[in-house]
């Protein structure tokens, strides 16, 4: 077994060079060359999960909303990430990846200074992953914006997500993806279960009660304005996640072949299989329907996607699809909160569940890859849950904290007659759409 394999299984991380810059020499590994594939690989990725937020989050969102509010969420999405960018770049990457203990990185690359060339046990420089980890730290805080659309205020938005990027994403990316105590004890995050879905899935339905329901739910159908752009943006999601979850390899190898290969079959079997549910419950498979499966089963695999066999990954896109589905009769059904976009129900809960599926499906026994793999599942199941219900309740208490101090400046919701009017025209005084 190699170093890096050795380094691995002691420290629990998914990727080695998600460790802290400089980790890896202190252990011995020495500096790779720079390899222009996997550099370009990476570059790649990077701009497929930019357009992961950048349009495709954007219209999955905003075709779900009524047309008098599309704009404010495709400007909700832009503005986060012009801002978590500059934040990242100040101080977040520093945070989460720099060398500092096991609670926080340190300060020692504040505006991207003195970032090593090469990344210490990759083969990619390490501006390169920085700007491949900005792309994350975009994404995960314009999720929770589908928890909240047509009803909160823009400057609201603004300043709860970057407080919320440096005082959630940040240290639960260094606890996991940074060294820090969680992957000392084991946990794994292939691509962001945890990291990523979790927080924000959680952190959404919290935002859901603080903030309301919107006007007349749940007694009138709020219907999306547009099913068709909803799943233009879909696709565009399917097809950056292989930069999500096929970039967190850090090198274009089999290892990023195999991730690629469970989680395209994970969105498959998923978005069948909730047309299907759909068609049981409902009598018709919807196109809403299938596209929110595919994402379900996107979100399910991406914590296990370098950990597990391809029909693993459609495997977990099954169960998630099933699992997700329930979920989202429930909030909106039975405990009757206005997660508006189901991140909770879809990502939240997606994420958790690959998180915890992880164990088993990434076992040896079922074709399990890498070092990992011959770790006792009921150990590995332990670790999981223990990053898993970490992750919740920091997420959880540190959003009803943010949210109510950021409101004592800025109000979290609009009012009555802004909501009527729309926040396209109330908030940004424009339409998305203009008609004679």
């Amino acid at each position: 077994m190699t170093i890096t394999h050795l380094l691995r299984r002691a420290l629990g991380v998914g990727v080695l060079a998600l460790l802290p810059a400089g980790a890896a020499c202190a252990q011995g590994l020495p500096d790779t060359a720079i390899d222009r594939g996997d550099t370009a690989f990476l570059l790649v990725a990077s701009a497929l999960v930019l357009f992961m937020t950048l349009p495709g989050l954007a219209l999955f969102y905003g075709g779900l909303i009524r047309a008098k509010n599309f704009l404010s969420v495709l400007m909700q999405c832009f503005a986060i990430a012009a801002l978590v960018s500059l934040l990242w770049a100040l101080g977040g990457y520093s945070l989460a990846f720099g060398k500092g203990g096991p609670w926080l990185g340190d300060l020692t690359r504040v505006g991207l200074a003195g970032l090593s060339r090469p990344l210490p046990g990759a083969a990619v420089p390490e501006n390169v992953f920085a700007l491949y980890q900005m792309m994350f730290a975009i994404i995960t805080p314009a999720l929770i914006v589908g928890a909240f659309p047509e009803r909160v205020r823009f400057g609201w938005v603004m300043l709860f997500s970057g407080l919320w990027l440096l005082l959630v994403y940040v240290p639960i990316a260094h606890w996991l993806w940074g060294g820090g105590w969680l992957a000392r004890r084991g946990a794994l995050d292939f691509a962001g279960g945890i990291v990523v879905h979790t927080t924000a899935g959680i952190s959404a339905l919290v935002l859901a009660l603080l903030i309301g329901p919107r006007r007349g739910f749940p007694g009138s159908l709020i219907p999306p304005h547009s099913s068709a752009m909803t799943m233009v943006g879909a696709g565009m999601l399917w097809v950056g996640w292989f930069g999500f979850n096929g970039g967190s390899a850090l090198a274009a190898d089999a290892h990023a072949g195999d991730a690629l290969l469970a989680t395209h079959l994970a969105a498959a079997a998923a978005a069948l299989s909730w047309a299907a549910l759909e068609r049981i419950k409902i009598g018709k498979a919807t196109s809403i329907g299938l596209v929110t499966g595919a994402v379900a089963g996107l979100a399910t695999v991406t914590p296990a996607a370098g950990y597990v066999s391809p029909l693993a990954g459609a495997a977990a896109g099954v169960i998630g699809a099933a699992v997700c589905f329930a979920a989202v009769l429930i909030v909106k059904q039975r405990w009757r909160i206005d997660d508006s976009l189901d991140v909770f129900a879809v990502h939240g809960v997606g994420g958790m569940l690959g998180s915890l599926l992880l164990a088993p499906l990434g076992s040896a026994a079922l074709g399990g890859i890498g070092p990992h793999a011959d770790v006792p599942v009921s150990i590995q199941f332990g670790a999981q849950v223990l990053g898993v219900g970490i992750a919740l309740v920091w997420s959880a208490a540190l959003t009803v904290i943010l949210a109510k101090l950021v409101a004592l400046v800025v109000p979290m919701r609009v009012d009555g007659e802004a909501e009527h009017e729309g926040l396209d025209l109330a908030s940004h005084g424009e339409r998305a759409y203009e008609f004679d």
